[in-house]
């Protein structure tokens, strides 16, 4: 696991307010397991992930989880900034306003109409995939926002 994310299961835990005694009884799982999954020693499965997410008020936790046990994951699924539900609404409505009023997707029609996208197409389509990943970021973003924040 990426020395970055070594103590994020434990980031989440605390900012849930919980010691690794409550936080392993709810999730039912031995306080040295806990610990593993907090140093790095062990990666919890995604089972236990989605326990703890749910335990955590968090769903951020599972994206994370996954960007950094899943490379797969990484290449399809942008990663995400932890955002304010106001934050991720706007961001989100910001990106989908800028994209309607490029017309991108009616550029996007034109292009891929015939099933086939040439060279003289390639560089706008990929800059239109890269707009709609921008959307896709921010719909995950607003998706995993906390009320709080």
């Amino acid at each position: 696991m990426p020395e970055e994310n070594r103590n994020t299961y434990k980031t989440y835990r605390k900012a849930a307010g919980l010691t690794q005694e409550a936080a392993a009884e709810r999730l039912g799982i031995s306080v040295e397991s806990l610990r593993a999954y907090e140093t790095g020693q062990r990666i919890p499965s995604n089972d236990v992930v989605e326990l703890m997410s749910i335990l955590y008020n968090d769903l951020s936790l599972i994206v994370r989880h996954v960007h950094s046990t899943n490379n797969l994951y990484n290449r399809v699924v942008p990663e995400i900034q932890p955002k304010s539900v106001l934050e991720a609404s706007a961001k989100l409505t910001n990106r989908i306003f800028i994209f309607a009023e490029s017309h991108a997707d009616r550029r996007l029609l034109r292009i891929t109409e015939d099933n086939v996208i040439d060279e003289s197409e390639r560089a706008e389509f990929d800059a239109i995939m890269e707009d709609l990943q921008e959307i896709v970021e921010a719909a995950l973003e607003l998706r995993c926002a906390r009320e709080s924040s």
